[in-house]
């Protein structure tokens, strides 16, 4: 490959990128049929053989699916056992009791970072947003009071923190350890949460009039609560399962002697789809039968909560379809090179293609996907020595200025009872405090190791 070729390369990919974004912005058109189009277009120009082009694109697509869709279908059936059993509910109604009803907000960004753990965004905002509702009209405040630490909480989960499915695949890419990434994860992602969150509500709520009527309030409002909820307790130790599981196997190097009976073991239930199958077991037991649920509704739980993720299962898969094009067309050699050239940073790197891929095609996981599958090559080829602060790098810039192609940004506006301006206002500006505030003090923590 001559030079000049390799930089005409970077600007094929450059112009996929950009077509990504009007084609979807712009047009409107379906992601998946964007990104399945601009990959084979890409393929093509890049030279690549015409009659190899389509199996690399699916060998991506079936090797990112092949992990993914297991935790997603996990994830969700065990988000729908929570949401059924009320014990979602029960967790808001305590950490709002210990935290009284003037720091609500502080109570809902913590339910969600916690709830959020296991389940996509959309899933834990539409389990959450009932009890947002509910507690707003408790403590007689704005939704939006409530409403953006719950979702700041749930969005920074969903960016840094495994076992959340589009913080796990940035893991196997860079072939991090789930367990020190969890632990930074934590350290970065609290003080990230509080400021995008409850501090940012304060400035920009008052800033922001929402109409006296509601009508979705109103619908959730007027649900009838179920007579009994599930313990705290053991709604915790549902939910955080997978988590210690997924540490117990990050640390299992350290807890016993590597390669022996007992560590295979650790390793074996530390595994994100062991841990979140094992989580969603106990579930059907402690948020299912003992709840008074019988096998037929936990069956017609776990059937219908399916469904939704169709759409999200399919857009990861064309991410990684769109990840292998760009390796297999040799864009990533040539990031190499620039790198090796320009003395760039891969946390630059990481953060700046997710934030490319965010903006393109709305979805966090894809644009995380798509980065991680780009940079992680590069950053093996640079030997660079911390790929946990790569996953941080990756996530923070997935989750960059949320606009009108993304599902969250309506989701958020016609929950809220927003107008497209208030939207981008509140929500769109959280986003990003999220990912500036994340990668400012992911840089700061590559200087501390």
């Amino acid at each position: 490959m001559t030079p000049s070729f390799g930089y005409w390369l970077l600007v094929y990919a450059a112009v996929a990128i950009i077509a990504l974004i009007v084609l979807i912005a712009r047009y409107r058109l379906n992601p998946f049929i964007v990104i399945t189009l601009i990959s084979i277009g890409l393929a093509l120009v890049a030279g690549m053989p015409p009659s190899g082009v389509v199996g690399a694109y699916e060998a991506g697509v079936g090797k990112t699916l092949g992990h993914i869709a297991l935790v997603v279908a996990l994830g969700t059936m065990l988000g729908k056992m929570m949401a059924e059993s009320g014990g979602a509910e029960q967790m808001a109604r305590t950490l709002i009791e210990r935290f009284g009803e003037k720091n609500a907000h502080w109570a809902m960004v913590c339910i969600a970072f916690l709830v959020g753990l296991p389940l996509f965004f959309e899933v834990g905002f539409v389990l959450l947003v009932p009890i947002a509702f509910t507690v707003a009209r408790r403590v007689g405040v704005s939704i939006l009071m409530v409403g953006l630490p719950m979702v700041a909480g749930l969005s920074v989960v969903h960016a840094l923190v495994p076992p959340h499915p589009a913080a796990m695949l940035a893991v196997q890419a860079y072939q991090a350890s789930v367990g020190q990434t969890l632990l930074y994860a934590i350290a970065i992602g609290i003080p990230t949460a509080i400021i995008a969150g409850p501090l940012y509500a304060r400035f920009i709520v008052p800033r922001i009039q929402l109409p006296a009527d509601n009508p979705l309030e109103k619908q959730f409002l007027e649900r009838e609560p179920r007579d009994s909820l599930p313990g705290f307790g053991i709604t915790m130790a549902t939910i955080l399962l997978p988590v210690v599981l997924m540490l117990i196997g990050g640390w299992a190097n350290l807890i016993s002697t590597p390669g022996s009976g007992f560590n295979q073991f650790l390793l074996f239930i530390g595994n994100s789809v062991i841990a979140l199958l094992l989580a969603t077991l106990l579930s059907f037991w402690t948020l299912g039968i003992a709840q008074g649920f019988n096998r037929e509704s936990i069956l017609k739980f776990t059937n219908e909560c399916l469904a939704p993720t169709a759409s999200i299962t399919l857009l990861v898969g064309a991410g990684g379809g769109l990840n292998r094009i760009l390796v297999d067309a040799g864009v990533t050699d040539q990031i190499v090179g620039l790198a090796h050239e320009f003395h760039l940073s891969p946390l630059i790197m990481g953060w700046l293609f997710a934030a490319l891929m965010r903006i393109a095609t709305g979805s966090a996981t894809v644009a995380m996907t798509t980065a991680s599958g780009v940079v992680a090559p590069v950053a093996i080829g640079l030997g660079y020595p911390h790929p946990e602060l790569l996953v941080l790098a990756t996530g923070a810039g997935s989750v960059i200025f949320s606009h009108v192609n993304d599902g969250g940004f309506w989701l958020i506006k016609e929950y809220f009872n927003m107008t497209v301006a208030q939207t981008f206002k509140t929500w769109t500006v959280l986003e990003t405090l999220i990912s500036i505030v994340a990668f400012a003090l992911t840089v700061g923590l590559s200087y501390l190791l």
